[in-house]
């Protein structure tokens, strides 16, 4: 199977659709970050939010955030009765050579989302292991139904 080539000045280059969609990706991400304020109380203007995982099992949510090269002290995880917020930041590399592109994220991240009313926030746990940050919130015991007996 042949690929599609796109003609320029000359030279004969193959299509990337992959770097196309990256490209695209990165330029509506610039775009964005300069149209919309900050919200307040969202973090630092221009913070980002890392990718992240939630999975709902039997006894509690687990999250999972992808932050590769951050020290554990450089990540806050604050739980309030009904929100989590995992924030920090990423210090950029100093480089010696020039840099022809750059996809990863630096600076400071920030990532807010609701806890469900069943969330045991006085026994939530974080770990860091190979650039990953998994955030266990327990859910609450059920509060089992009983029969009340009417009187009289």
């Amino acid at each position: 199977m042949t690929k599609p080539a796109r003609r320029s000045s000359g030279a004969l280059q193959t299509w990337d659709p992959f770097r196309e969609m990256q490209d695209l990706h990165t330029r509506l991400d610039r775009l964005v970050q300069s149209a919309v304020p900050a919200v307040p109380g969202s973090g630092a203007p221009g913070a980002w939010a890392p990718l992240a995982d939630i999975e709902d099992t039997e006894d509690a949510y687990l999250m999972e955030f992808e932050i590769p090269g951050v020290d554990k002290d450089d990540i806050a995880v604050e739980i309030t009765d009904s929100e989590i917020s995992v924030h920090g930041e990423i210090q950029e590399k100093e480089r010696t050579g020039v840099v022809r592109r750059r996809a990863r994220h630096v600076g400071e991240f920030d990532y807010r989302a609701s806890l469900p009313s069943n969330s045991d926030t006085g026994h939530v746990s974080a770990e860091l292991a190979n650039g990953v940050l998994t955030v266990r919130v327990p859910k609450a015991e059920k509060a089992e139904p009983r029969r009340i007996e009417i009187e009289g």
